[in-house]
């Protein structure tokens, strides 16, 4: 099925983010319909830490490892866009649309000195509306789906900004919008009345269960990296169970 479409499912599309070949090929084994990558995930098990300190080069061998291995929809996390001007951000989209990637995350925060800040929506969105230009112009079909930043970096008044943004994002022609860190069913609620593009959430300690979401309208539910972060601690406790029992039997 078309990626597109299946933000238009009655049922919100729930997204698998992986970070290797391994977990790519569990999550498309197990019937997930899609994948996407984790930024975070990818980073920190190269060593580097999230905000685009992996290269742009590394992350394309990584996403070339996992879309040769699955044959199920692949949207990549491309966090700022790993370029300083449209022209080189859709390039790098092009790039990996070569791969065989049918979608991509871009944020409207970005990194400097290992502070993250929001970029103002005048500024994003009209980056945003030459980026899609540039790919409108290639044909190409690539599912841009914008993460705004708000509730993450707990600003004021996170839900009115998500909506003035939410709004220049649509006029910029992007295909949806990523909300990370919305938990309140209100909030959520108003985001989808409140904008006329797809709405992705993650996952969070409180965010509502999969058929509220659906109820409230929701069209895509992604993980970001804490299936990552929970297998690093399942990890630990295996290696330890070994180190401490001074045998394998844990392992059978």
């Amino acid at each position: 099925m078309n990626f597109k479409r299946l933000h238009q499912k009655e049922i919100p599309l729930l997204i698998s983010n992986v970070w290797d070949v391994a977990s790519a090929k569990a999550a498309e084994n197990l019937g997930f319909e899609a994948i996407g990558t984790s930024s975070g995930a990818i980073a920190t098990m190269l060593g580097y830490e999230d905000g685009e300190e992996i290269s742009f080069i590394e992350l394309k061998y990584i996403i070339e490892r996992i879309v040769k291995s699955v044959d199920i929809p692949i949207s990549v996390d491309l966090e700022a866009g790993y370029g300083s001007s449209s022209k080189e951000i859709a390039r790098n989209i092009l790039e990996i649309s070569d791969l065989g990637v049918v979608g991509i995350n871009i944020e409207d925060s970005a990194v400097v000195n290992g502070h993250r800040s929001l970029i103002s929506d005048i500024d994003f969105s009209g980056l945003l509306k030459r980026i899609t230009s540039e790919l409108k112009s290639t044909r190409r079909e690539i599912f841009v789906n914008v993460r705004t930043d708000t509730y993450l970096m707990n600003i004021d008044n996170a839900l009115q900004e998500t909506l003035i943004r939410a709004k220049q994002y649509e006029k910029a022609g992007v295909d949806g919008l990523f909300v990370p860190c919305i938990e309140k069913q209100v909030d959520i609620e108003r985001v989808v009345k409140g904008i006329g593009l797809p709405l992705n959430v993650m996952c969070m300690p409180n965010l509502p269960n999969f058929r509220i979401l659906k109820d409230l309208g929701v069209s895509r539910i992604s993980m970001g990296n804490f299936v990552f972060n929970r297998m690093k601690v399942e990890l630990k406790n295996i290696l330890y169970e070994i180190t401490s029992n001074q045998s394998f039997a844990s392992l059978f």
